[in-house]
């Protein structure tokens, strides 16, 4: 790789960094657009609660992440599956079942409906095909090995969330609905998808039997310095006949927006919670939970098991050990009354049946 290349790989590394630790304005109510919800701006759209996120001072942080993009991590045993193992595995289960394809990116099949989360299945969290932030571990299954999906949710517009590659190259675009926050519907629809569903917090669509309810989560959005927070960022209620499902795809913690979600909802059967690239606390605390917060939000929302989510598979992201958050999400799960079975940490490619424990109606 020549000199120029390695410089604009850092540049566009450091881009891609800055997009998802940007900053946030003082809020104002002047800034709400009329009688317009609290949380749509004149520009786009903000966190209300309001929370006001700022990037970190000084080069260091930016310097460190692309050190760690650079040397990254030794994978543990059993951290990830093979593709022939996951392959085995995914079709071994015919029910209700959900497969970790690695940081935010799952597959959830409930009433026959496949749902895939946050697509992110390719090398780059970047916007060039070669550059950093990049997955130290492969997706366990190629895109064109996927299953049929019927639907993708996105939660927000980062590139380790929304993957253009990935989001490209599906099969079957025609029969896939996609069900995007607002403002990315034309993310899709460029790329060749008709079915594209735009909403706002609060707001459902009822799809092959299976109702998605955007509600609100504590981040923002951006995929370069100048569109900062342009596009709306949400969590996933995902229900069917026999699941209430909440997918949240990254956010830092609200007393106020979880326990309304858990007052409104009453329990979830399942929660897949972000446990990862929660340090430095300065920086990360309103963006990105802890994993003693996820299991807080587990508890607010009033959640039977609790599925780790982005973690141990993107260098480069934060300053925790890559392999730290699920020994703090066990541990605190366990003190918070969590039973050892409720507390799922899977291995990138694994399937697992969730077709029991099935909430009262």
């Amino acid at each position: 790789m020549g000199y120029t290349k390695i410089v604009v790989g850092i540049i566009a590394a450091l881009a891609t960094l800055f997009a998802c630790t940007s900053t946030s304005s003082e809020y104002s109510e002047k800034t709400v657009m009329g009688n317009k919800p609290k949380h749509h701006t004149t520009t786009g759209y903000q966190n209300h609660p309001f929370v006001e996120t700022a990037a970190p001072k000084g080069a260091f942080f930016y310097i460190r992440r692309f050190w760690g993009s650079v040397f990254v991590p030794d994978t543990p045993d059993g951290h990830a599956l093979s593709e022939l193992e996951s392959m085995q595995l995914l079709n071994s289960i015919e029910s209700d079942r959900v497969t970790w394809l690695g940081h935010a990116s799952f597959l959830l099949k409930t009433s026959d409906v496949t749902i895939l989360t946050d697509p992110f299945l390719s090398e780059f969290a970047s916007p060039v095909s070669w550059a950093d932030p990049r997955r130290f571990v492969d997706s366990p299954i190629p895109i064109n090995k996927l299953p049929s999906i019927d639907i993708v949710i996105v939660s927000h517009n980062h590139y380790d969330h929304l993957d253009d590659k990935t989001v490209s190259n599906l099969k079957n675009k025609d029969n896939i609905h996609v069900v995007v926050p607002l403002g990315l519907r034309s993310f899709f629809t460029e790329r060749g998808y008709s079915k594209v569903t735009e909403l706002d917090w609060g707001q459902s669509v009822s799809i092959e039997g299976v109702e998605l309810t955007a509600q609100p989560l504590v981040h923002d959005s951006a995929r370069s310095t100048s569109d900062h927070n342009e596009t709306l960022w949400a969590s996933w209620i995902i229900e069917s006949s026999q699941k209430r499902i909440i997918f949240i795809g990254d956010t830092g913690y609200s007393e106020t927006i979880f326990n309304d979600i858990g007052d409104k909802y009453g329990s979830f059967d399942y929660a897949i919670l972000p446990i990862g690239a929660y340090e430095p606390r300065e920086l990360m605390w309103m963006s990105h939970t802890t994993p003693e917060e996820a299991v807080l939000i587990g508890s607010d929302i009033h959640a039977n098991t609790l599925i780790a989510s982005h973690w141990g598979t993107v260098s480069s992201l934060s300053d925790e050990s890559p392999f730290e958050p699920p020994k703090r999400f066990r541990t605190e799960g366990l003190k918070k009354g969590f039973s050892e079975q409720s507390l799922w940490v899977m291995k990138i490619g694994e399937t697992r049946d969730i077709s029991k424990n099935v909430l009262p109606q």
